[in-house]
């Protein structure tokens, strides 16, 4: 059975709203849902700007490697663990406040696909298996607050995770349809941006 999840009402999005540097949320299935990027590259060098944080989202640091001989690229998301966290996402958000995007996490395998309700950002997702795999990639465009519909981006196959990043964004990391890359959490707390 497939299932998607709804964003909140009014007040959390004016909640969101009144919230400086973040971005988009989701439509998930049997668990949860849906940020533009900078390359790695820019991530990393010591003009990233300090991250503002988003409440009611932690943050983790993430690895992709791209195989036993590439040179892991480690990003700082933000991480929606909770139905209510997933359900929300990165809704009214217009910064993502120097983080590289948001990671869903899923508890049991998932199918149901993302949507971009009240999202402002242009997004890109890579839904990724246990492994961290990519299960397959979709560009989702916004779908802002009286939208009559908003498309569903669904997955081509079951996952565990979802990583949303600004739209054009996966490239860079590659977490392509096909790649061998993969994405690993390391379950760290971000590392202090440089200034």
């Amino acid at each position: 059975m497939r299932h998607r999840w709804r964003r909140r009402g009014a007040a959390g999005i004016a909640l969101i709203l009144a919230l400086v540097g973040c971005g988009g949320g989701s439509e998930p299935s049997s668990s949860e849902r849906p940020s533009t990027t900078t390359a790695p590259e820019a991530a990393m060098t010591p003009s990233t700007p300090a991250r503002t944080t988003i409440p009611g989202f932690g943050e983790v640091e993430v690895r992709i490697v791209e195989g036993p001989d590439g040179e892991p690229i480690v990003i700082c998301v933000l991480v929606a663990d909770t139905p209510e966290q997933r359900a929300r996402g990165l809704m009214g958000v217009t910064d993502l406040g120097g983080y590289d995007g948001m990671l869903f996490r899923f508890e049991d395998d998932a199918d149901g696909g993302f949507w971009m309700k009240d999202t402002l950002l242009p997004l890109s997702i890579a839904y990724l298996d246990a492994a961290g795999a990519v299960v397959s990639t979709a560009d989702m465009d916004p779908c802002p607050e009286g939208t009559a519909r908003c498309p569903s981006y669904a997955a081509a196959g079951p996952y565990r995770m979802a990583l949303e990043v600004p739209q054009g964004g996966l490239d860079a990391l590659g977490l392509t349809e096909g790649s061998p890359a993969r994405l690993e959490v390391t379950g760290e707390t971000c590392r202090a941006p440089t200034t």
